[in-house]
């Protein structure tokens, strides 16, 4: 019996989330991956669990895992990040995402992101973004009610120091109408769709990231207004991304962005 893409990433995911719960809380070995960043046993068996799932199913499929590298070819990619949010878990918060995606040359076929914790599944393919959660799947509707906007203050910040995202949290504009998350995990990207957070604003190239691309997907698919840092199409100019749950947030925003550029 043949599983199609959307439920074989599910399953994939879920796979790894069960790594990262079985592993929570216990001895953590840190493996230095350089410029501070490291990974645990759980990063690596999640990892392994999801490309199990994927090579079983889909053998001919080209992967591309943040612990692992790049394997295989053809114009199928699978990009699996089994932790997102690594020195959260480490430091025993639940604040973690295991993010799967396809891409083809069309643009993301498949994104889930999914919550280990919560035991929640945020999925797209080719419709609406929903949310799986005991076993019934929920269409997500963005909303910014909540005022939260989550800041990405992990480096590095390839447009310094003209931008930085610890100023824009200090912007008085910014406190007179959002009140900042630092959630360090790109499940807060896949909050925005949920409409848990008015928005997310992250530097750097996100392009074929592991890491963004499955959140990327959810909030397109949502309805959400999403572009690069200065409101740019996606993956272009100044690179970034500001996710956000309705035009006026993101206006909000870009021109709070915009103020440190102009500086």
């Amino acid at each position: 019996m043949t599983i199609d893409d959307l439920e074989l990433a599910i399953a994939a995911a879920e796979a790894g989330a069960a790594v990262v719960r079985s592993h929570f809380g216990t001895q953590l070995d840190r493996y230095a991956k350089g410029g501070g960043d490291f990974a645990t046993v759980a990063d690596i068996e999640a990892e392994r669990a999801i490309l199990d799932v994927l090579r079983a199913a889909r053998p001919d499929d080209a992967v591309h895992g943040e612990e692992s590298g790049r394997s295989g070819g053809g114009d199928r990619t699978w990009l699996v990040d089994p932790l997102c949010g690594t020195l959260n878990y480490a430091a025993g918060a639940m604040l973690v995402a295991v993010n799967v995606a396809l891409r083809t040359p069309a643009g993301t076929a498949v994104a889930v992101s999914a919550d280990p914790f919560a035991r929640e599944v945020f999925w797209t393919a080719d419709g609406p973004a929903h949310v799986r959660s005991r076993g019934t799947d929920t269409v997500l509707t963005p909303t910014a009610q909540s005022t939260l906007v989550d800041v990405n203050l992990d480096p590095p910040f390839p447009n310094g120091p003209a931008f930085h995202p610890a100023r824009l949290l200090a912007d008085p504009g910014f406190g007179e109408r959002f009140r900042p998350r630092v959630v360090s995990t790109t499940l807060a990207v896949a909050w925005v769709a949920a409409g848990r957070r008015a928005a997310y604003v992250t530097d750097g190239d996100l392009h074929g990231s592991v890491h963004f691309t499955p959140g990327i997907a959810l909030c397109e698919a949502a309805g959400c207004v999403v572009t690069g840092l200065r409101g740019q199409p996606l993956h272009t100019g100044a690179g970034g991304l500001v996710a956000a749950a309705d035009q006026q947030t993101h206006a909000a925003l870009i021109e709070l962005i915009e103020r440190q550029f102009q500086h």
